[in-house]
């Protein structure tokens, strides 16, 4: 069985890793190749309570475990891990030039400002290990470029400005993942295209084999792991292919299938809504009425 250890702090984390205290309570700045002499992460298992951005470039450590998949960290990508996602690591070949880093920093350091507002907006924070973002040379000198200022701001002595600093930086720096993950999306096409096709299929069979009389309606979150992605990385695919999430694809498709059924059947309003998994019938009205401006009933009478 393996050990699990728990992080609350950054504080406890260098402590961890076998590196001084840090330069400052809440947010820090580690060069992975730093901890080489002291860490030993095989047969641990973590538990952070923090936010930890990561870029690898010639890493001593590789991820076995990221969420429920196993990954490859290689090189030039980075991973963004929200608190209280479970991690696990195993030591990889090391060499003289490694260059990988670690942004970590608490929620306690964005709460009063809008970023932690926002930070969920982030939708990278969710995606699973194998959805990392890949980077070319330049990108990679354009983040850590911005990381180095956090790291230096970080160094000097504190003064009114200094948290303001700090976090427009860390937001800056996320902004820039934004642009290179929109990247990412178009570059590989190649890829990524027909999932509009794909997830049309899958809604498709779940309906044919009447899944929804057992499961329901089915969530975002099942059918991103039916379809061996995180829930946030299949909408932001779907989104950038056809404009509409995830839950806007099943929500569209379970209307046109209730529309074929008022027009082709007698069954009332009701009946249609537990055949297609809905386990309220109100529920089922407020959707169809948000697509289409009418009720199921003034559907049904308008269009016979």
């Amino acid at each position: 069985m393996k050990d699990f250890i728990k992080i609350e702090t950054i504080s406890e984390f260098h402590q961890v890793l076998g590196l001084e205290k840090p330069k400052h309570p809440l947010i820090s700045v580690l060069r992975l190749g730093d901890a080489r002499k002291n860490l030993e992460v095989e047969n641990l298992k973590y538990l952070p309570s923090l936010y930890k951005i990561s870029l690898k470039d010639n890493c001593p450590y590789s991820i076995v475990n990221y969420g429920r998949n196993s990954y490859d960290f290689q090189e030039g990508t980075m991973i963004f891990t929200a608190p209280n996602q479970v991690m696990e690591y195993k030591k990889a070949e090391t060499t003289k030039t490694d260059k990988g880093w670690i942004l970590a920093f608490h929620p306690d350091l964005i709460r009063k400002s809008p970023l932690g507002q926002n930070i969920e907006d982030y939708s990278f924070f969710s995606y699973a290990s194998n959805e990392a973002l890949h980077l070319s040379e330049e990108e990679r000198k354009t983040v850590t470029d911005i990381v180095e200022k956090i790291e230096k701001e970080i160094s000097n002595n504190m003064d009114t400005h200094s948290q303001t600093l700090i976090i427009s930086n860390v937001e800056l720096l996320l902004n820039y993942c934004v642009r290179f993950y929109d990247r990412q999306f178009y570059t590989r096409t190649n890829l990524n295209q027909d999932i509009a096709s794909q997830f049309e299929q899958f809604l498709k069979d779940y309906y044919n084999q009447d899944k929804q009389l057992e499961l329901g309606i089915p969530t975002v979150q099942y059918c991103g792991e039916s379809m061996n992605m995180s829930p946030k990385y299949l909408s932001d695919l779907l989104r950038k292919e056809t404009g509409k999430s995830t839950q806007d694809h099943i929500h569209q498709y379970i209307i046109e299938k209730a529309k074929n059924r008022l027009l082709n059947s007698n069954e009332s309003a009701s009946q249609i809504a537990y055949a297609l998994g809905f386990e309220y019938p109100q529920y089922f009205s407020k959707i169809f009425k948000k697509k289409t401006t009418m009720s199921p009933n003034e559907f049904r009478k308008n269009l016979n």
